[in-house]
This record gives C-alpha cells, structure tokens and sequence, in this order.
C-alpha cells in the first residue's frame, strides 16, 4: 500500500477532497516524524509501536586493514508489531508456504 491509496481511501470513505485527505496524511506522518527525530516513541494501539534505540559507539576495524576507526554515537528506528495485528496477520491466510518450501496446511500431501 502506498500513501497515494490511503489518500484514496480517506476520500472514497470519508468523502472528504483530495487535498484535505493530503493534508490529513502529510499532518499525521510528519507529527510521527518529529516525534521520532526528538527521540520519542510512538504507539499506536491495534497496530504496534515505534521505538528509537540508541547506540553507544565503539571502535571498530577495518576488516582488510585492522586499523581501529572510531564508530560515532548514532540512533535507530525499531517497529514491533502489535499482539492484535500480529494474530489478525497470521490468522488471514493460514495455508503460507514456509521458508523451506513446505506447506503449513496439513491437507496437502
């Protein structure tokens, strides 16, 4: 799904104009946004929550060198799913394939 359709969404069920369901969007995601820059979390109940983990620095090496380099300080952006999302997912199509090619219905032979 791409912003474009959730735009279209909001149009079609809310029967709202195409800029006031831009506008919605631009305004919800660049709230999350700067949320997330200033460092904090965001959680979004039935859907599931963003963390911002930060990381120490360290030295490092250069693997073909072995010269120490010095890994500055930095941040990262973690997602975990929500326990309602999560067994709504697994629950929408029970007959996937697993990673080594077998089939999880127990019906196919």
């Amino acid at each position: 799904m791409l912003k474009s359709d959730l735009i279209n969404i909001l149009v079609s069920k809310r029967g709202i104009t195409q800029k006031q369901a831009e506008a919605t969007v631009e305004t919800i995601f660049e709230s999350m946004k700067d949320a997330l820059c200033r460092g904090e979390n965001i959680e979004i109940r039935g859907l599931g929550a963003f963390h911002v983990k930060h990381y120490d620095g360290y030295q490092g090496r250069n693997p073909k060198t072995g010269q120490v380099i010095p890994v500055k300080p930095k941040r990262g952006l973690l997602f975990r799913t929500g326990k309602e999302l999560r067994d709504r997912v697994n629950r929408a199509n029970p007959t996937t394939a697993r990673a080594d090619g077998s089939s999880t219905d127990e019906d196919a032979a």
